[in-house]
């Protein structure tokens, strides 16, 4: 039997264990850094399954790794697990009806991700017994990404560099390969001190909030001196509270700061720091200056996506049935398409008219093909901390469509999918291509040798870790 067979049937037959987990997740969302359950969870699959289990891996509370095999190569594939605030929302519902008032949801379907990328670990961990091959594979537990950068924490260890290769995927509503790089990203949380008082005896006050407004202002200045690739975003976390007669004594404002390269946004971050202390002087107040997190931009490895690509052909595009169909058509008429799915049709024209070709001009509800391999250096603007990972070891990911066509990101509409089983089949689709990417790896020394030389002329610079010396992950 091929290994692509022996995936396929492997994951096939155990593929309840793999939905099921991705469902209890999706039924206990749990926020960055606070993924206990969900941790859990898997440090129990894990033993079960016969890995050896680190947990509170790198001194993360909510990290874990899950290691098999012996020898080299050692192929690392990544797994998240966190949700985001303010997302409650009924599986399978084509309209928006919360389940827990202000709860969270899991809008960008790391429920799935986790749970895929435990099914490719175990089905590579099954093909390595049955083979008697050399080879170790290593399911890491990645808290944080949505808020607290736990691969960039790790990072920061220097974790990554005992792996040959990462792997990893994302849900999305398309299926591609993406390529190219994107914004590195730093958030620090200003908390401004002052002097409360009658508001009508505000002399004698010092407010807090005054301090954040005017950090605010003075940011807006800034943004006409910063390169086009830069971005600062701001959230005020605490106004002060809710009596207008009453001078504020303490107020916060959460800052996040992108660039291109790491380099540019360390820059970036002391000016927005010198901003803060102009505002503290100018009302005499003071500031606590808590680093929160940062991440780096990713570096493409076209080896590895060529790879990637090669085995998400072989195994090709689920099915659907009449009554998918019929959901997936009621949800897709909640909202309008705005931009056209897939990382290359957002950096290149044809490739954007390849999707609107292939999808009747986005009139299809789930995407039924695989976009064509599409290797680039072309910018986009979102962060994730996988790009951490990227800088240390040769690093690609996959996309599969576990969301209906054009669904817009960290949406009702993803929560609501991701628990149905459109999402499983998308899920159990990236868990295979990304078991016979690890396999192929693993048997043919060459395809790794080139994966690595690629990545060496590529990171020749060296990797500049956004995460400040004496930071500690921090739960928001």
């Amino acid at each position: 039997m091929s290994a692509k067979d022996f995936i396929e049937k492997y994951i096939d037959e155990n593929a309840s264990v793999f939905t099921d987990t991705s469902d209890k997740i999706w039924e206990n969302p749990e926020l960055s850094l606070k993924e206990f359950s969900s941790a859990a969870l898997y440090c129990e699959l894990l033993k079960k399954g016969g890995f050896e289990v680190t947990e509170e891996l790198g001194g993360i509370k909510t990290a874990f790794c899950g290691k098999f095999g012996k020898g080299k190569p050692v192929i690392g594939i990544l797994g998240e697990y966190d949700a985001l605030s303010g997302l409650s929302q009924k599986g399978g519902a084509t309209e928006h009806i919360e389940l827990v008032p202000g709860g969270a949801g899991h809008g960008c379907g790391h429920n799935l991700l986790g749970a895929g990328s435990l099914g490719a670990a175990f089905a590579v961990k099954a093909y390595l017994e049955k083979s008697g091959a050399p080879g170790t594979v290593i399911y890491f537990g990645c808290p944080g990404e949505e808020g607290g950068a736990g691969k960039a924490y790790l990072a920061r260890e220097g974790l990554w560099k005992m792996l040959d290769a990462a792997i990893t995927w994302h849900p999305s509503d398309i299926n591609e390969i993406p390529s190219g790089t994107n914004n590195s990203c730093i958030q620090v949380l200003y908390k401004f001190k002052g002097l409360a008082s009658h508001a009508c005896s505000a002399y004698s006050g010092r407010s807090a909030l005054d301090a954040v407004e005017l950090m605010n202002v003075g940011v807006q200045f800034l943004r006409e001196h910063m390169t086009p690739d830069c971005y600062i975003h701001y959230a005020i976390t605490d106004a002060g509270g809710a009596s207008p007669n009453v001078v504020q004594p303490t107020a916060s404002v959460l800052y996040m700061v992108r660039a291109n390269r790491v380099k540019d946004s360390i820059k970036l971050q002391k000016r927005v720091d010198k901003i803060a202390e102009g505002a503290a002087l100018m009302t005499e107040t003071s500031f606590d200056r808590t680093f929160i997190d940062g991440t780096a931009d990713l570096l493409p490895n076209y080896t590895l996506e060529e790879i990637l690509h090669e085995s998400l052909t072989e195994f090709g595009v689920p099915e659907y049935t009449d009554e998918e169909m019929e959901y997936a058509s009621a949800l897709k008429s909640t909202y309008e398409i705005d931009v056209v799915p897939s990382f290359a049709a957002s950096v290149d024209a044809e490739m954007a008219k390849y999707v609107k070709d292939n999808t009747g001009d986005l009139s299809k509800t789930i995407c039924d093909f695989i976009m064509p391999v599409y290797h680039s250096r072309a910018f986009t603007p979102g962060s994730t901390d996988v790009g951490d990972v990227s800088w240390l070891t040769p690093t690609a990911q996959i996309h599969t469509a576990c969301f209906t066509l054009g669904s817009p990101g960290h949406s009702w509409q993803n929560v609501s999918c991701g628990k149905t089983s459109v999402a499983h089949k998308g899920m159990l689709l990236a868990a295979k291509a990304l078991a016979l990417s690890a396999v192929k790896l693993m048997e043919d020394e060459t395809l790794l040798r080139i994966a690595k030389k690629e990545f060496a002329e590529r990171s020749e610079d060296g990797y500049t870790c956004p995460i400040e010396p004496d930071a500690v992950p921090i739960a928001i």
